[in-house]
């Protein structure tokens, strides 16, 4: 695959204050723009107070929510919630609309501050009879992001999605239902993560079969997180992309001096988590680079929880032009031998094909 030179056309982090806009239930009260382009994937997180998560996709339907620090099944903006959310995607961005009680509280209370994080798929949906299961795929190719939806079988089974390249990291929640996050991270299939808990990782086959992705399936067990009978799953696809992304791990040395991670690119976003129990358990953390403008990056928020934003962390790391060091020995980012692992994407790449070097910060 060609190398991306333009990351933000593909991932982008949108900042916003709420201004407190209301409108009928169910329509929009204010349109947001600057994304760079029409989004199928937006993760919202309220920063400077608590609120949850919200993850809207357009595969599902803009209006429909998850919510990564919960297990709490799919609601709709338009009839479930009573502060509304979001309610549609746009060229340059997405619209919040207000909920049952006609205001659009959950992500633009007035004088709140909110990141959104930006994905795009393929603005469009097609069939995909690649796997035992069929599945609804949005298909990125270039930068290797897809969404997929499906309904489980209960037996083992393959699903397709899209990429033409084996996926590194999957994310996967049940719509119908109330139950966990499930992950599959670059450590492989016969492991389970949870992100919405701060659990460690386990050993299991009943997630995904005990099988690695493929260039063209994933492959799910009998478990009720990714393969219930009748029940309707979403799955959130990623796979590395040189200049892009990555997804790997890391093994801490519990020095202020930490780890460098090779990324190949100057970060614009990472989440890491601490695989292993070997001290306490520790949260899913989120940097990226327009709430940390400058290094150290210590402005983070957490998937599995609704906690406002840690600002100013002690537990800070840094965005090189290369990759990432961790520059503290706190247990969330780097304990003594501990495996963490973490998914980035740039914003540049390493060397651009006009051969200019990306730079520090």
């Amino acid at each position: 695959m060609a190398q991306i030179n333009k990351p933000n056309t593909h991932f982008n982090t949108l900042l916003y204050t709420g201004d407190g806009a209301t409108s009928t239930a169910g329509t929009t009260a204010r349109t947001l723009t600057g994304v760079g382009f029409q989004p199928d994937l937006t993760w919202v997180k309220e920063r400077s107070n608590t609120e949850q998560h919200f993850l809207q996709d357009a595969v599902r339907g803009a209006s429909k929510v998850l919510a990564s620090n919960t297990t709490t099944a799919e609601a709709d903006v338009l009839t479930n919630y009573t502060d509304g959310g979001i309610n549609g995607f746009v060229s340059d961005g997405f619209t919040l609309g207000s909920g049952t009680a006609g205001n659009a509280n959950n992500i633009n209370t007035n004088t709140e501050t909110y990141v959104a994080w930006n994905w795009l798929a393929s603005n469009t949906t097609a069939s995909n009879t690649d796997g035992s299961i069929t599945s609804t795929v949005s298909a990125n190719t270039t930068s290797g992001f897809s969404i997929v939806s499906y309904t489980g079988t209960g037996a083992n089974a393959t699903i397709g999605h899209g990429l033409g390249v084996a996926p590194k990291f999957i994310i996967i929640k049940v719509r119908n239902a109330d139950r966990y996050w499930a992950v599959q991270t670059s450590t492989g299939a016969g492991f389970e993560m949870n992100l919405n808990v701060t659990e460690a990782q386990t050993a299991t086959s009943v997630y995904w079969n005990s099988t690695d992705p493929t260039s063209s399936v994933f492959s799910v067990g009998t478990n009720a997180a990714t393969n219930l009978s009748g029940d309707d799953y979403i799955a959130y696809v990623f796979a590395p992309i040189k200049g892009f992304s990555k997804m790997g791990s890391y093994t801490g040395n519990g020095n202020a001096d930490g780890p460098f991670v090779y990324t190949g690119f100057k970060p614009a976003f990472i989440m890491i988590k601490k695989t292993d129990s070997a001290t306490q358990n520790e949260s899913w953390y989120i940097f990226d680079n327009k709430r940390s403008t400058f290094n150290p990056t210590d402005d983070a928020l957490r998937a599995n929880l609704s906690n406002a934003e840690i600002s100013d962390w002690s537990a800070f790391i840094e965005f090189l032009s290369n990759g990432v060091k961790i520059r503290n020995s706190d247990p969330s980012t780097n304990v003594d031998g501990s495996v963490y692992v973490y998914m980035a994407f740039a914003e540049n790449p390493l060397v651009g094909t006009n051969n200019i070097p990306a730079t520090a910060r």
